[in-house]
């Protein structure tokens, strides 16, 4: 495994025996993330699996967001760029399915705003602490895409299929109570206290049955897998709509903080 020194916009670090804590820094306040950045959320999850000497994984943001997801000027190069956008497509995949794959527990510790790919890390995570005033939301198709990165995966499994479009449909915005009283997430404490939460989670389970607790997870996480037709599917929807006139006018709208303008003429979608 690289070190902690190996990623850019991520640091390692140990704070108790058998226990990793990434940290993702981004670029901004936000913890948003460029092209580098968003690869290395994607690859690290395979990294810390392989280190022997790592039992738990617990991710957070610093200051006083997790992760905002990729920074607007990399959305907007994204606008109608086949190569960049096959390359966005990949490096979501991997996320997913390295975070489903990786059998060693990840606790996240959600001590602010999350988005796009932060949200997805934040929520694929085994255990999911979240501050009580935290406000939570898939915020895709507010800027006209679908929601394909992680939610039509896990949403329906966590609070329900009712819930689920409600939200995701909607972009409707949660407090951290609220998404723990729903299921999306596993627990709500002050967001002061949410790292130390998290962490003596981690150092709980760090002192566990290692394999029991590894193959427990890699047990469960046989509903994601069955559900993952339906991510890719997601997914590939998401990247359909990074072609269309809604995404460019979502993504000027979301710039320069006004409401967007989505009603005209779409293809036609053919006879029913």
């Amino acid at each position: 495994m690289r070190d902690g020194k190996g990623y850019r916009g991520l640091s390692i670090s140990t704070p108790h025996d058998g226990v990793r804590l990434v940290t993702i820094e981004g670029r901004d306040r936000v913890n948003s993330l460029d092209e580098q950045d968003h690869a290395e959320l994607s690859h690290v999850w395979r990294d810390l699996d392989r280190d022997a000497a790592c039992r738990v994984i617990v991710v957070t943001g610093a200051g006083h967001a997790f992760s905002a997801g990729g920074n607007l000027q990399m959305e907007q190069r994204l606008a109608g760029d086949y190569a960049g956008i096959v390359r966005t497509l990949q490096e979501t995949r991997d996320l997913v399915a390295n975070m489903v794959d990786c059998d060693t527990p990840i606790v996240s510790a959600i001590n602010g705003p999350a988005a796009g790919a932060g949200l997805a890390a934040a929520l694929l995570a085994d255990i999911s602490v979240i501050g009580d005033d935290v406000v939570l939301t898939d915020g895709h198709t507010r800027i006209g895409l679908a929601a394909g990165d992680h939610a039509a995966l896990i949403w329906p499994l966590l609070c329900g299929m009712a819930r689920a479009k409600h939200l995701l449909l909607t972009s409707k915005r949660l407090t951290g109570k609220q998404a723990a009283d729903i299921g999306l997430a596993s627990l709500a404490v002050p967001t002061a206290s949410v790292l130390d939460e998290a962490l003596a989670i981690a150092v709980s389970l760090a002192q566990g049955p290692e394999l029991a607790l590894r193959w427990t997870k890699h047990s469960l996480n046989h509903w994601l897998r069955q559900a993952l037709p339906t991510f890719e599917a997601s997914l590939g929807l998401e990247m359909l709509t990074l072609f269309g006139p809604d995404y460019v006018e979502g993504l000027d709208a979301f710039a320069h903080k006004r409401t967007p303008d989505f009603h005209h003429r779409q293809p036609s979608q053919g006879a029913s």
